[in-house]
Parts: structure tokens; C-alpha cells; sequence
């Protein structure tokens, strides 16, 4: 038992592998996902990045167990969500992951305070001191003093934090949150994402977080770009960003980070668009060889 514990750990947090997701309709066939591969780490802190309709919303649902792939394979903590049944997917959704969602109205009961709040997925897991951990939770967020409100009496920033308690209840493995500062004010916004720094670096938690905030990407270790339902490039922290106090930097402003392509299995690789146009190549036809070790490509 002992050595399948060891071995589970030391397996990737998720793995995805030509994931392809289709959405039909009588009259529509939309290619949501066309072949995504990916690895995260445990204990990594990730972003990922993308225009409305590109895919990434799509792969968090996937993550969280809300929506299943077309074709391919996807293993979240060594569990392989294409396969599992119905039972296995509700325990996977109660201890494996936790949801910090964009809509506060998703994330919180209205006619509850937010102790009772943050207490409610308890009821289903193994937690024994229920209370006792929710003011922690409320407390690791800033949030003990508000710890009678209801949601009416609370600001979006407040609702969004006790979102994120909400999230941590069970203990998850994974931490997924879709937008977490969409809808908050830049104070809030650095706030939370000082509360997952917290839980990254000083508690181990994984979390992966979709977001169109600059800001907050610049700021994250590891940024995944994903545009036509593929992960195109991979932005790593430069070295000094990170080890530089937060005060220090305009992360609005500044190239915090080193961009790279990503290659899939094929050998294929995306331009980006503005690239293409600051070359000047207009066409679908380039000319490439190999210069001094370099791969270059030219314009027709």
C-alpha cells in the first residue's frame, strides 16, 4: 500500500494526452479541443491563457470533472477521468478538486453566512472538526471578521475569498479557478493572488487558474497559451522577476517572463498572427531550411 501511495506522488497532477473534445448540434460540429497535450507538476501554480472561445474554459470544465473528452486521455492525481464511473466522478469532485468560479452566485449559498458557507462541502467529506477548519480557512483568506456575514453584506473581493475557502474545504489536490479576479478591483485582485502564492509555496497546493488578467499572468512561474483549441507557446518566469519583491515591479508593464513555441507530436508549431504580420508574410506558404543549426523561416 505503502509503495502505491509513493508511486501516486510521484506521478504528474494531470497529464493530458490528444485530447480532443467535439460539441455537436443538429445543424453544428464545433472542434473545441483539437489533440492538447499537457503536464503539470505537482505543486505547481500554472496559468493558462486564451482568447474567448479557444479552448480553455473547455479544459478546466474537463479538469473538474464537469465535462468529458471526445477522444484522447486525461489523468488528474493518477485517476484517469475518461473511464470513471458515475460514483468515482462525484468522490473525484469532492476530494480531488476544488472549483473557485468567476460568478460569486456559483460559489456561495445566499441565505448562509460565510462560516456556514465555507462548512457546507464538509458535510460530505471526512472532515471531523468542520468548524474548527473553516475559521482557518476563513482566517488564511482574511476573512475571519466577516465570518457572520451573508452574502448580501458582502463586497464582490470579500465573496470571491470566502470562494476560494469554499474551494479549499475537503483538502483538494487540485485547486482549479476560472477568472478568480474578472470581476474584482486591482487591490483585490493582487490579494488573491497572494492567497495562492500562499497555498503554492507554503502549502504545496496545486492550482491552475484561467485568466485574460495581464497582471496576474506575468506573475505566475509557468503561463500556458492556448489558441485553437492547442497549447501554442509556454512563458517561464525570468529568474529575477522571482526572486523580486512584488512591490518592485510593474507587472502590467514589464516582460516578466521568457516565451516559448511549443512543437506537438506532429512537429507543429503556431505563429502567432502579429508575428506573421510583422514579417510581412501574408501567405499560407513559407520557405524554411536549416541555417547554422537554426531553423529559419522566409517568406515566399
Amino acid at each position: 500500500m505503502e509503495q502505491e501511495v509513493r508511486a501516486a506522488e510521484e506521478e504528474p497532477m494531470i497529464l493530458a494526452d490528444n485530447l480532443v473534445k467535439i460539441y455537436k448540434t443538429a445543424e453544428l460540429e464545433v472542434l473545441a479541443l483539437q489533440g492538447l497535450d499537457l503536464k503539470v507538476e505537482r505543486g505547481e501554480l500554472l496559468a493558462i491563457i486564451g482568447n474567448s472561445g479557444s479552448g480553455k474554459s473547455t479544459f478546466l470544465n474537463m479538469l473538474g470533472g464537469l465535462d468529458t473528452p471526445s477522444a484522447g486521455k486525461l489523468f488528474v492525481d493518477g485517476k484517469n477521468l475518461f473511464t470513471m464511473t458515475e460514483k468515482q466522478l462525484v468522490e473525484y469532485k469532492r476530494d480531488t478538486v476544488g472549483f473557485v468560479w468567476q460568478n460569486n452566485a456559483r460559489n456561495l449559498l445566499p441565505y448562509l453566512s460565510a462560516l456556514e458557507n465555507v462548512m457546507t462541502p464538509m458535510q460530505f467529506g471526512a472532515e471531523k472538526n468542520k468548524k474548527e477548519r473553516a475559521l482557518k480557512l476563513l482566517d488564511l483568506v482574511g476573512m475571519s471578521h466577516k465570518k457572520s456575514n451573508r452574502l448580501s453584506q458582502l463586497s464582490g473581493g470579500e465573496q470571491q475569498r470566502i470562494a476560494i475557502a469554499i474551494a479549499l474545504a475537503n483538502s483538494p489536490k487540485l485547486l482549479l479557478a476560472d477568472e478568480p479576479t474578472g470581476s474584482v478591483d486591482r487591490k483585490t485582485a493582487d490579494y488573491i493572488l497572494d492567497v495562492f502564492r500562499h497555498l503554492n509555496r507554503d502549502e504545496g497546493q496545486t492550482i491552475v487558474i484561467v485568466t485574460h488578467d495581464v497582471a496576474l499572468s506575468r506573475q505566475v512561474q509557468r503561463v500556458i497559451a492556448i489558441r485553437d483549441g492547442k497549447f501554442s507557446s509556454e512563458r517561464i518566469l525570468k529568474e529575477q522577476y522571482s526572486l523580486e519583491g512584488a512591490a518592485a515591479v510593474n507587472w502590467q508593464e514589464e516582460d516578466t517572463q521568457e516565451e516559448f513555441s511549443i512543437i506537438d507530436r506532429a512537429g507543429r508549431i503556431q505563429i502567432p498572427k502579429d508575428m506573421l504580420e510583422e514579417a510581412g508574410i501574408m501567405d499560407n506558404k513559407l520557405r524554411m531550411e536549416v541555417k547554422d543549426g537554426k531553423i529559419v523561416l522566409e517568406k515566399v
